[in-house]
């Protein structure tokens, strides 16, 4: 990985990471496209570790609600969303490997769920639900085991399944958009967590310094592009559907197919040891690695 690559990839993520598009397959479609190593150890932590930096942009402009240590529920309610991806997270590991090591699928979940995205303004509507403090707790499983759409279909979009769950559980668009960037924070704590800790065990190599400095830079960029992302998302999301996410993401997913089959771009090699096919996304995106996928 270059300093510009590192860059590119970093921006990629502040703009995708909260949007219902997937920052994981943005990711993945941007290093097939600079013809990147696909099993590169320190490239595939630095995916991973970018996304937490973007979703400690939540932190900052929401730190009223996680510093409000008088209301108990907030954090309650996360725990019980985050449990459902940390547990299939772990437990589809070896399926989340396969799929992310391979673009054609993940592009093909793209296109699929920019179909679905067309319909969900139609599917949810009437709200009841408009400020995080009334969310229950049932509210908040449902939404967490929509979060695993991420974890069995890489490219889905962590983001885009917790607002779909959301708006399925009476949310208003506002609130489930938010519920879901509260979710993010420790998705992808765990998810980097882990991440790191595999890498150092099986690549520690990749932690040269050289490396860390430009982690430091992807993680600044990443977060800096991500502040202007979230709050560009919730003023957009108030006033307009998800229907143009929609055909952004069916544009996209047909864009790469073309280029695939055409031979400009290839798919990642799938024969890649588990050792060295880190492009694990403990999403609950995503936990796009076993808990995480924008998600």
């Amino acid at each position: 990985m270059t300093w510009l690559q590192s860059v590119i990839i970093a921006i990629v993520e502040g703009v995708t990471e909260f949007l219902p598009i997937s920052s994981t397959a943005h990711i993945k479609f941007t290093k097939a496209i600079l013809h990147m190593d696909a099993h590169d150890p320190f490239s595939n932590m630095f995916d991973i570790v970018i996304q937490l930096a973007a979703i400690m942009a939540v932190l900052v402009l929401y730190w009223k609600r996680f510093i409000n240590f008088k209301s108990f529920s907030f954090y309650i309610k996360l725990i019980i969303a985050v449990i459902p991806a940390l547990l299939f997270g772990a437990l589809l590991k070896k399926h989340i490997d396969h799929i992310l090591g391979n673009v054609t699928i993940i592009a093909s979940i793209t296109l699929l769920g920019g179909v679905l995205l067309l319909f969900i303004d139609k599917w949810f509507t009437n709200p009841t639900t408009h400020n995080e403090e009334n969310i229950t707790n049932s509210q908040a499983l449902k939404i967490g085991l929509f979060q695993i759409l991420s974890i069995l279909l890489p490219g889905f979009s962590r983001s885009a399944a917790t607002i779909i769950g959301g708006l399925a559980s009476k949310l208003d668009k506002k609130v489930a958009a938010e519920f879901s960037f509260f979710l993010a924070v420790p998705t992808m704590a765990a998810a980097t967590a882990k991440d790191v800790l595999d890498t150092y065990k099986e690549t520690p190599e990749a932690f040269k310094s050289s490396n860390m400095a430009m982690l430091a830079l992807g993680c600044g960029v990443a977060f800096v592009v991500s502040l202007v992302a979230i709050k560009s998302f919730i003023t957009y999301v108030q006033k307009h559907s998800f229907r143009a996410f929609g055909v952004y993401r069916i544009i996209a997913g047909i864009v790469i197919l073309v280029l695939i089959f055409t031979g400009v771009i290839t798919k990642e090699d799938k024969a890649a040891t588990p050792a060295v096919e880190k492009t694990t996304k403990l999403t609950v995106t995503s936990l796009n690695n076993p808990i995480a996928c924008n998600q």
